[in-house]
């Protein structure tokens, strides 16, 4: 099974699914899945307006009540914060360049490191010491985070993400051949996703038949 996962450490839906996605993982070991950061508020260069911080607030509270998980909103409570994804999405894609097994659990530790802990991964400092703690020799990961080269890679899995016509996270899909099912596009539980993986599985199955005969 071949799952391509589009999402952003910063979408607080995608740290909610993250727990649903990682048990049907496990129940699919022979599964394998791909990254692509979608850029939710990349590039932004605006401080956080009280309003805004109210909504996210409002967001972070449905998410907390579908999924059960910890928030810490203290973060917002600073005046200068700004809610930049390009960074934290540059830093899974600089850790699936040098470890793609690694990479998910980057991608985790950084939702975690800003939901739960409320630590600033917009920063470079926070990003390469997260990439310690998972595991990377953490001077390479340091250079890697602030090339150029990871700069542009980070702006083609956006250019990916506009291309494929996804605007909401998280959005996982399945891929069977050259076609690319929609598993889902926004959160859902455990059990949805098996649900749906195998009626995909099932229809790209019939399709294959159709085609040989």
């Amino acid at each position: 099974m071949q799952l391509l996962y589009i999402a952003d450490p910063l979408c607080s839906w995608c740290y909610g699914f993250e727990p649903e996605l990682r048990r049907f993982l496990e129940r699919h070991p022979e599964a394998r899945l791909e990254l692509v950061m979608g850029g939710l508020r990349a590039y932004n260069t605006a401080i956080m307006t009280a309003a805004f911080k109210d909504t996210l607030r409002e967001h972070w509270r449905h998410v907390q009540e579908a999924s059960a998980l910890p928030f810490n909103d203290s973060l917002l409570a600073r005046a200068d914060f700004i809610y930049d994804t390009e960074p934290p999405c540059r830093g899974v894609v600089t850790a699936r360049t040098l470890d793609p097994s690694k990479a998910h659990t980057y991608f985790g530790a950084v939702q975690a490191a800003f939901y739960r802990d409320a630590q600033d991964v917009t920063r470079a400092k926070t990003l390469i010491e997260i990439a310690g703690a998972c595991g990377y020799e953490t001077s390479a990961f340091a250079g890697s985070l602030e090339s150029d080269a990871l700069r542009l890679a980070t702006r083609r899995d956006f250019e990916t993400t506009q291309s494929l016509g996804v605007s909401g996270f998280p959005t996982l899909g399945a891929a069977y051949g050259t076609q690319l099912y929609l598993v889902t596009s926004g959160y859902v539980t455990d059990d949805v996703l098996e649900y749906r993986a195998a009626e995909i599985a099932r229809l790209a199955g019939e399709r294959a038949l159709s085609r040989a005969g």
